[in-house]
């Protein structure tokens, strides 16, 4: 049997997305880079998300389909975290 499997990874994902909604500070110190405004907000959703790509993972039935959310949800954070780094890498454009 594999050392890493797509279950175990779903097991570790759900977990990860249950801590989001346990202990949202904590996330919250993370998740503030990528979102500025309505962070909490933000750290709950993405617990959500966690938690039903997980699930998705452990099921047989649905692990194809939850291997293509979860690359679309790494290609969503993926394109946060470059949109705030273009952002900081522009200068200011002074005021007309």
């Amino acid at each position: 049997m594999a050392l890493i499997s797509l279950p175990k990874i779903g097991v570790l994902l759900a977990a990860t997305g249950a801590a989001h909604f346990a202990t949202p500070e904590t996330f919250e110190q993370i998740s503030k880079p990528l979102f500025p405004t309505d962070t909490r907000d933000w750290v709950l959703r993405n617990g959500a998300a966690e938690v039903g790509l997980g699930l998705g993972l452990m099921l047989r039935r649905t692990r194809k389909l939850a291997v293509v959310g979860l690359l679309g949800y790494v290609g969503f954070l993926g394109s946060r975290a470059a949109a705030v780094q273009a952002q900081t890498a522009q200068p200011a454009q002074p005021a007309s």
